[in-house]
């Protein structure tokens, strides 16, 4: 369960370091480094949630999960 928290803070903490990230160099397809960089966190943030949510999963012994069921 720890490692799922881990997972969550990761973004956080990349997000939060702005001095990282704050500059136009390098561009991609005429976007500065700023705004990709930003973006590409929505993607590696979704799939290091949903990786964070199966390993919760997985430490409650469930594997699957059924819509309307509660635990």
């Amino acid at each position: 369960m720890a490692l799922a928290g881990v997972l969550l803070l990761v973004p956080i903490l990349a997000l939060l370091w702005v001095p990282s990230y704050a500059k136009v160099d390098p561009e991609l397809f005429g976007f500065p480094f700023f705004f990709w960089y930003q973006f590409l966190w929505v993607f590696i943030c979704s799939a290091l949630t949903y990786t964070a949510y199966r390993l919760t999963l997985s430490a409650r012994g469930k594997t699957t999960h059924k819509v309307g069921e509660d635990t």
